[in-house]
């Protein structure tokens, strides 16, 4: 969420930035600055009727004292007129703080200022592309077919127990899966990341604190109970809350977590969402940082880095690409995608979204640290997926197929225990 300070400091540049989102933000910038407006003047009022208040007690106390009683009697019915007033004015205050908070939440965070615009991936910038892409044998198959064929993942049997979008996998199909969790953990560790395993449902709070609640409820699986609760689209929302309410006292916090992700998204029929390409419950391994401002797209970098060292030596040709403002989500200022290409497919595949989220999820999570002069101040959390393992696996087995059958990466060897799968 947008600091209304800074919307008012920043009223053109806001305006102009959230148009590279496709955003006209004119109306609601104006509208939160004018109910703040409002706000000041309520709390302006509030605090002279607090001053006049204070002083009429005081008056009062001092009459009772030198024996006054009817001059103090008649200053208490002023005195009680003002306590009205005042309450009056603290509840409307309130109600303008409500009113201020439902219009920030509509506003998205403001694009930084390299980002392109744009409003499809025709106008993402490709950074890099990493790997050539090799010509497979001669009647190469898709992984729906592949997974079939070596008895690797049960489609069916997920659509029979829950529906379409909820894969079963079998055996080998299994330890693969198994194993690529394991590999990006290690690999997140050993580059400082602290590992969690956290809860896979979270409140409303949560949710509204990483920017799902309240404009992406409909994208979330809600669990009827006594409290609102949700199955977790990312880790991403339970590990950036462990921060909630927290005074940081030393950057960067680094945190790494496995754990199923569930989204309602509805997908298409075609191959483009066949498969793997697109489910509603699927597992990723997540990085989160918390970060100093001044140090954010610096970590920003080292984090794409790490996502692009995992690809490297998983051996999957993949390309960067800078997101246009029409493709950047809500919450996010600057995100890198990586895409792997899937041979059997002949297309590419988004596997990672690696982003800086400056200080937007930390004003909703009032996640702070103090500067060198004692002063409160924002933090900048960063997250991003290391990796997302649907369409890593896809593109995995397709690449790899051969007429013996389909080899594993080296890299994955010692954690799967077999080099092909026959």
């Amino acid at each position: 969420m947008l600091h209304i300070n800074k919307i008012r400091e920043n009223k053109e540049s806001y305006i102009a930035l959230l148009k590279v989102k496709n955003m006209d933000a004119t109306d609601l910038i104006i509208h939160a600055i004018a109910k703040d407006d409002e706000r000041k003047a309520t709390q302006q009022k509030a605090d002279e009727l607090l001053t006049k208040g204070n002083q009429l007690a005081k008056q009062i106390g001092e009459l009772y004292k030198t024996g006054k009683a009817a001059e103090a009697n008649a200053l208490k019915d002023e005195s009680s007129t003002i306590k009205e007033s005042s309450k009056a004015l603290q509840a409307k205050q309130a109600e303008l703080e409500k009113e201020i908070q439902d219009i920030l939440v509509q506003i998205p965070n403001v694009p930084h200022p390299s980002v392109p615009q744009g409003k499809s991936d025709e106008n993402n910038i490709t950074i890099k592309e990493v790997g050539a892409i090799s010509a497979l044998m001669k009647g190469a198959k898709p992984h729906w077919e592949l997974t079939t064929d070596y008895n690797l993942i049960d489609f069916e049997l997920g659509n029979k127990i829950t529906g379409a979008g909820f894969p079963v996998y079998v055996n080998k199909g299994a330890k693969l899966q198994r194993a690529l969790i394991a590999y990006f953990l290690d690999k997140n560790i050993a580059a400082g990341y602290t590992e969690y395993l956290p809860p896979h449902v979270v409140n409303e709070a949560s949710g509204f604190g990483t920017g799902q609640l309240p404009k992406f409820e409909e994208d979330l699986y809600k669990i009827p109970s006594d409290i609102d609760l949700y199955l977790i689209p990312t880790a991403e929302v339970p590990i950036t809350n462990f921060f909630r309410d927290v005074i940081v006292k030393g950057f960067p916090i680094k945190c790494t977590a496995y754990t199923p992700c569930f989204r309602r998204e509805a997908g298409s029929y075609g191959k483009e969402v066949r498969g793997l390409n697109r489910l509603h419950q699927f597992d990723k391994v997540e990085i989160v940082q918390i970060q100093h401002p001044e140090k954010s797209y610096e970590t920003l970098d080292v984090m794409v880095n790490h996502v692009a060292s995992i690809l490297n030596e998983l051996e999957l040709p993949y390309k960067i690409l800078q997101l246009c403002g029409g493709d950047l989500s809500f919450s996010s200022a600057l995100t890198f995608d990586f895409e792997v290409y899937s041979a059997g497919q002949e297309r590419w595949l988004e596997v990672s979204s690696v982003s800086n989220f400056e200080s937007y999820q930390a004003n909703r999570l009032k996640l702070r640290y103090k500067d060198e002069n004692g002063k409160m101040q924002l933090c900048h959390t960063l997250n991003g997926s290391a990796l997302a393992l649907p369409r890593i696996y896809a593109a995995l087995i397709e690449n790899n197929q051969t007429a013996e059958g389909i080899k594993i990466p080296k890299a994955l060897q010692p954690y799967t225990g077999f080099d092909i799968i026959k």
